[in-house]
């Protein structure tokens, strides 16, 4: 097999259709296999592409040492360290559904997650910056203290087997990462062969984790087809090939990281860079300095972090041609200085969703200043999209305002476990129903206008006020709360908390933050509260939000972030 050229037209079919993740992993390390693979700066990591072959060949061989076979779910919960990257390829070999839970979680959400998405196996670090990963592992699975590993029995965990922790002292219950990699020898070569023999592109393999409109997130369910081909259309369009060098600095839980980087760097055989297990602005412009990256990947609120730090002044960043802003609307002036002023002169924008794997739309290199800066681009080859009238259903023209709904390869199998919440987002032909509006040019080119969903996009992260006013109404002395979000110029949005206390009760925002600090991942806890008596309405009763965030801007003194133009 032979990778076909770099093109970006719908005709040609993709190298990468109707092979699986690992096969498409093995003919990248044939056809490059001493050329860098991954490299993660603050670890010391730096693997070719045989060399990661190799090893992606040992975990997958443990992993068949504890028992797992195809269609089973394994869940890494971690920050970005070389062992994501190596399950994620492990998994995906044998045919193991690969969960991704949000390294920001809380306990409850945790829970939630391995409970829904009936977990196998579960991998986790032992701690970043402030959080503790294996104290809330015990919190949510009080079993695993007086249970062999391997030998869970639990009645809220039914499916849950093996915890493997990647780093640190494992509390009981668990296996360490070496005790996990040293089973590798009791599988042979024909084992693992025989668990690849049989696996479709058809199969899903990847279930992510999005925040649900009704409280509790949903997992999107991908198949290998749905990520490998989106992620070789995102790198078609950045014209890529196995000379170029991505910085990832964007969380591997999340399709940008997982899809757009670790996928498009093997579709395409580029070299994958991870400057730090976080985000970090600093590490992020000394990794694209050291290893000449010649993409970058981020939200717009981390290119302004960049820009603006002390250090980017003095970084060689000439390396630079391309890359992704996505994750939340991209200020105009913002993409103009990335594309003159930090020198990714073919910077794209790119537009989707988890449950369109994830990108429906995305700018060409090649496309003027004008349509990157002014629109989130046109659909990926292979993709339709339409504009309806969300009311009707009807199909809208040209300059018409409507939702955007999306068809083709990119679009989920569903959500897991959830067949009436699919129904209600995939249509009975096949129609991705978004929630966001959106405007077509005349030259097939889209603007997003709005949404329809009660969503907040802070920095990338989607957040539903349902999931935090639900949250609130469990305090005793919240009477009604409603969360709304506000233009901030870092994050593009931040969460405010309108609360109505019960009569007689009093609470502080000081208090009601560190309530929902305990519950909640950092994203979802409100920056802005205001204490009312009672919401503006509708004459039927209805509360209107819109109204709460026209005060909220007046008051909080944002006209001028509310006004600040995107694509």
């Amino acid at each position: 097999m032979t990778i076909q050229p770099n093109t970006d037209t719908s005709t040609e079919r993709p190298w990468v259709d109707g092979l699986t993740i690992g096969q498409v992993l093995r003919e990248t390390a044939k056809k490059f296999p001493l050329q860098d693979a991954v490299i993660f700066c603050d670890h010391g990591t730096r693997l070719s592409w045989a060399e990661f072959d190799t090893e992606v060949d040992r975990v997958a061989r443990s992993l068949l040492a504890l028992g797992l076979q195809r269609g089973d779910h394994f869940g890494v919960w971690s920050t970005n360290v070389p062992e994501w990257v190596t399950l994620q390829f492990a998994t995906a070999r044998i045919g193991v559904v690969l969960v991704t839970i949000n390294p920001s979680y809380r306990t409850n959400e945790l829970a939630h997650a391995v409970r829904q998405s009936d977990l196998w196996g579960l991998a986790l670090i032992d701690k970043f910056k402030t959080t503790d990963y294996f104290t809330s592992l015990q919190q949510a699975i009080p079993e695993l203290a007086t249970q062999a590993p391997g030998d869970l029995k639990s009645r809220q965990f039914p499916k849950l087997k093996w915890v493997i922790t990647i780093r640190g002292e494992p509390p009981a219950g668990t296996i360490s990462w070496q005790d996990f990699l040293s089973r590798a020898e009791s599988v042979s070569a024909q084992q693992l062969e025989d668990a690849e023999n049989g696996l479709l592109c058809s199969d899903p393999i990847n279930i992510q984790y999005t925040s649900g409109t009704t409280g509790s997130p949903k997992g999107a369910m991908l198949s290998h087809r749905n990520i490998l081909i989106n992620a070789y259309y995102a790198g078609t369009c950045q014209r890529f090939t196995d000379q170029d060098r991505i910085c990832v600095p964007v969380p591997l839980y999340h399709c940008f990281g997982c899809v757009l980087g670790t996928l498009c760097s093997v579709v395409h055989g580029a070299t994958m860079v991870f400057p730090a297990e976080n985000f970090q602005a600093a590490a992020t412009l000394q990794a694209i300095d050291a290893e000449r990256c010649t993409a970058v990947y981020g939200v717009p609120t981390m290119f302004i972090a960049m820009m603006e730090h002390a250090d980017y002044p003095h970084r060689n960043l000439s390396s630079l041609r391309t890359g992704i802003m996505a994750g939340s609307p991209c200020p105009i002036e913002l993409m103009k200085r990335v594309t003159n002023e930090m020198g990714a002169s073919e910077m794209t924008i790119g537009y989707g969703q988890t449950e369109a794997s994830p990108l429906i739309t995305q700018t060409r290199a090649d496309d003027s200043l004008e349509l990157r800066v002014g629109t989130v681009g046109r659909p990926i080859p292979g993709i339709e999209v339409k504009i309806i009238d969300p009311e009707t259903g009807r199909e809208l023209g040209d300059h018409q305002p409507g939702e955007l709904c999306g068809r083709g390869h990119d679009v989920m199998l569903g959500y897991f476990n959830l067949p009436d919440k699919t129904s209600e987002v995939i249509d009975s032909d096949g129609w991705l129903h978004t929630g966001d509006l959106a405007v077509r040019e005349p030259n097939g080119y889209y603007r997003i206008t709005g949404r329809l969903r009660d969503l907040i996009i802070r920095g990338g992260e989607n957040v539903y006020p349902r999931e935090i006013e639900e949250l609130l109404f469990q305090h005793p002395a919240i009477q009604d709360v409603q969360i709304i979000g506000v233009p901030d110029r870092k994050f593009g949005e931040e969460v405010m908390a309108w609360v109505r206390l019960r009569e007689g009760r009093t609470a502080s925002s000081e208090e009601l933050k560190a309530f929902c600090k305990t519950n909640l991942a950092y994203f979802k806890v409100p920056h802005y509260w205001k204490f009312v008596d009672s919401f503006p309405i509708t004459v039927t009763g209805k509360i209107q939000k819109y109204k709460m965030r026209e005060i909220s801007i007046e008051e909080l003194g944002l006209q001028d972030v509310a006004n600040i133009e995107t694509a």
